[in-house]
């Protein structure tokens, strides 16, 4: 199992900043890495890659669909493209030029997109990228990963700077719980993990839900029920075997995740039983719906993510 910090040593950090940081590592260590960003380099904290690297960053406006192809082009010629922006236009508005510009010749590109999900916020339902894992995993070629904290994210980056292909990795706005051990921590592209053991439930996760979910087994176990949590943050190429070893003992699986209920890790996780091993699975995210503008802790709140709404939910759903 990964080892986890204990709650008193979680302090919650900004992952935005530590992928432009790592961005600046990465760059020191490799001249063919290159940074596109269409006008928000100050939000996604590619500006740090830029103020360093002024040569090798370009600032593409607003214009997804070209920077898109235009980072397809310098893949072509040897350089390795982290390219970003929101989530909501990455996978909105250049839909297309990813298909087949980028993923049909499987091109070399990194696309790192911050503010996914709910908890963009006050920005609201035209902003909040509800969708971006659904639309992302279901293109050939791409390879989806969704971190749980700044730990992660700095080897995920790392990783996707190494792997030769198309790559989608989902960033929070928020600052998020850090949960890994930085000592010990070693991103394995193509497993999900184990990290609290359980005989009643499993709860599948990533990204900023883990915490919630890990608080949250807490809540369960003094209530009598026993949860193993998986943190599963390749939604794609799915890790069938730790998902259906998990469910084979438990005989029971929840899905948690700061994305719409439909095409995402519980779309993913349903798949995947379906074809291996059926079990009841009850799928945790946002309903069929936009979202709407608020502070992000009370949107969790009110879509029942928070650590103590999930609690609250999950034992009523044992009840039945």
């Amino acid at each position: 199992m990964l080892k986890i910090l204990s709650g008193k040593d979680r302090e919650k950090k900004s992952i935005r900043s530590e992928y432009g940081k790592t961005l600046v590592e990465l760059g020191r260590a490799d001249e063919n890495i290159v940074v596109l960003d269409a006008d928000l380099s100050c939000s996604t904290q590619t500006a740090m890659f830029a103020k360093e690297f002024p040569e090798r960053f370009f600032n593409m406006g607003i214009a997804e669909q070209n920077m898109m192809t235009t980072a397809a082009g310098l893949s072509t010629v040897g350089k390795i493209p982290f390219v970003s922006t929101f989530a909501m236009f990455a996978t909105g508005r250049a839909w297309e030029q990813i298909r087949n510009s980028i993923c049909y010749p499987k091109f070399n590109v990194k696309i790192v997109a911050t503010h996914g999900g709910i908890t963009v916020g006050e920005d609201g339902a035209s902003h909040q990228a509800l969708e971006d894992i659904a639309i992302m995993r279901n293109i050939p070629n791409m390879m989806v990963i969704v971190p749980a904290d700044c730990t992660e994210t700095r080897e995920v980056i790392k990783f996707a700077a190494k792997y030769k292909g198309p790559v989608y990795i989902r960033l929070a706005r928020t600052n998020v719980v850090n949960i890994f051990d930085e000592q010990t921590f070693e991103f394995s592209p193509f497993k999900a993990h184990v990290v609290r053991e359980g005989s009643d439930l499993t709860i599948i996760t990533n990204g900023e839900t883990l915490s919630e979910t890990l608080d949250c087994a807490e809540i369960l176990e003094q209530n009598g029920i026993k949860a193993e949590i998986i943190h599963m943050p390749v939604v794609k190429p799915v890790d069938v075997e730790t998902i259906v070893r998990s469910a084979q003992k438990t005989k029971n699986v929840i899905t948690v995740e700061n994305h719409s209920i439909i095409g995402g890790i519980g779309s993913a996780v349903c798949e995947t039983l379906g074809e291996h091993c059926p079990v009841k699975v009850k799928r945790i995210g946002i309903n069929d719906e936009f979202g709407q503008s608020g502070e992000q802790r009370e949107l969790m709140k009110f879509y029942g993510m928070t650590f103590d709404r999930l609690a609250e939910r999950i034992i009523n759903y044992m009840k039945k």
